[in-house]
């Protein structure tokens, strides 16, 4: 089986910068993969390459066997959607942010996108600048799911959340990936977060791999030690 997205001897460079450097490996299709580093790692960028929100300096991204320079961009971020660190939702209702994805969706569509991600019916009419935190999050989570997409991008989501509404939104999206309706990589710093929930680990420090492979081995353990010591 062809991996999710391969990485091919990618660099970035920005201004001279090394954000990543020669980085080779596979993401495998079927599994939770959490990206994990410290500020500056190169963790966004990565996930940033995998929609051609990013581009690499030299090298080659692939999806599912595919060069991504062959691919249109636009078709891929159908196929590949994104949830970003802070939620952004657009004026006007939750039905009008989740229309922007998909127009043409009718209301019992609507209903059951908020259905799974655990909002109920109400919620269409709610104004997006009156939802809470976790509640924008899963109405940009529900946004992205009426695409259909095969892989989630999730930048962070939970960063900005309290306890409760970071563990609900690692269930919803741990149970849909489970399910077999999405494949996920999740960027993130959090160490409980990654022991909580990573099935696949990629472990990134100063734009290098640490580590990449399933958590658990005595190399994971030892990356993510790194990690700990530079997150404090």
């Amino acid at each position: 089986m062809k991996d999710l997205f391969a990485f091919e001897n990618v660099n970035v460079t920005i201004d001279d910068t090394k954000v990543l450097g020669d980085v080779t490996l596979g993401i495998p299709s079927g599994h939770l993969t959490l990206v994990a580093g410290a500020s500056g790692s190169g963790k966004t960028s990565l996930l940033r390459l995998c929609n051609r929100l990013d581009v690499p300096t030299a090298g080659t991204v692939r999806f599912r066997g595919a060069d991504l320079d062959d691919l249109d961009p636009l078709a891929l971020r159908r196929r590949v959607g994104m949830v970003f660190q802070q939620p952004v939702l657009f004026g006007g209702t939750v039905a009008d942010n989740l229309r922007v994805a998909a127009p043409e969706a009718t209301q019992d569509q609507l209903t059951a996108a908020l259905a799974g991600v655990e909002l109920g019916t109400e919620f269409l009419e709610r104004i997006g600048d009156d939802l809470s935190g976790g509640e924008a999050q899963r109405v940009c989570l529900a946004r992205a799911l009426l695409c259909r997409p095969e892989v989630l991008l999730m930048d962070e989501p939970t960063a900005a959340l309290h306890p409760a509404a970071r563990r609900a939104l690692e269930t919803t999206v741990q149970a849909l990936q489970s399910d077999g309706k999405v494949d996920v990589i999740w960027v993130t710093h959090d160490m409980d977060q990654i022991s909580r929930m990573a099935d696949h680990l990629v472990v990134l420090a100063e734009g290098d791999v640490l580590y990449a492979g399933p958590p658990g081995s005595a190399e994971a353990e030892a990356a993510l030690a790194t990690l700990a010591e530079e997150v404090g």
